[in-house]
């Protein structure tokens, strides 16, 4: 599993309703050339690469660009500044995201919804899966 440097990758919790339907809906340029959305549920080998690299996947998605990784706030913090701004969802999502202390804040917050939501949908962490 080693990335093209010239594609992008998003790795995601597939069974998080919050983060799946993100994924769905972001947008990205299309200067970030290749994008490959790895659903982490069913990637395990991305699972255990991601947790070797001090990047677990209960704590935040990564994304890869450019051959660099940034993980939690900082990828949803470089999916803003990656996003195209069409539709309503990338427009608030690059407002919101594009500041990097905003995301830092607000990324805990929506990390606890996202583990009290598994919680009451009975899904286990990815490191169990």
């Amino acid at each position: 599993m080693t990335p093209d440097p010239h594609d992008t990758y998003l790795i995601y919790d597939g069974e998080c309703p919050a983060c799946r339907n993100y994924v769905r809906f972001v947008r990205f340029r299309d200067t970030v050339g290749t994008l490959h959305l790895i659903d982490a549920r069913k990637a395990p080998g991305w699972v255990q690469q991601m947790q070797q690299q001090n990047m677990p996947l209960d704590d935040g998605m990564v994304l890869i660009f450019n051959g660099r990784y940034f993980h939690g706030a900082d990828a949803i913090h470089h999916m803003a500044l990656l996003s195209s701004g069409s539709g309503l969802f990338n427009r608030i999502n690059a407002q919101l995201f594009r500041s990097r202390s905003l995301s830092r804040f607000l990324y805990p917050i929506l990390k606890a919804c996202r583990n009290a939501l598994l919680f009451l949908l009975a899904k286990k962490p990815l490191k169990h899966s």
